[in-house]
């Protein structure tokens, strides 16, 4: 009986902190994106979470656009952003003081670190 209550109070401590983990990665997240090329991008982002769902806004060249079909699973998330009709796929992994993110346009592959905005 010991083992049962042990083990359920641990399993909801995990969930609680994962769940309060990725309440954190509500707000404004932002770094750069530097291509193979040489060319940088500003990155900025506004992320809303609810529950598994992730949404907001991705500042671009192009203007403000939504985030689409944002999911998180564990510490991972992912969604896309779509400009000029091109779909550019996003995935990540969130850290507390950071965010790796990694993105596909046109065949290419991109990392980033993005840091909370302060």
């Amino acid at each position: 009986m010991k083992k049962v209550i042990l083990t359920t109070t641990l399993l909801l401590g995990c969930f609680l902190a994962c769940f309060a983990a990725l309440n954190e990665l509500n707000g404004e997240w932002s770094g750069t994106l530097k291509l193979d090329n040489g060319t940088v991008y500003p990155l900025k982002y506004n992320f809303k979470v609810d529950g598994d769902q992730l949404t907001g806004t991705a500042q671009t060249p192009k203007g403000e656009l939504p985030i689409d079909d944002g999911k998180i699973n564990g510490s991972s998330f992912s969604f896309t952003v779509t400009i000029a009709d091109i779909e550019i796929p996003h995935t990540g992994k969130f850290y507390g003081d950071s965010i790796g993110v990694d993105m596909a346009a046109n065949g290419e592959k991109a990392h980033s670190t993005l840091l909370r905005k302060r």
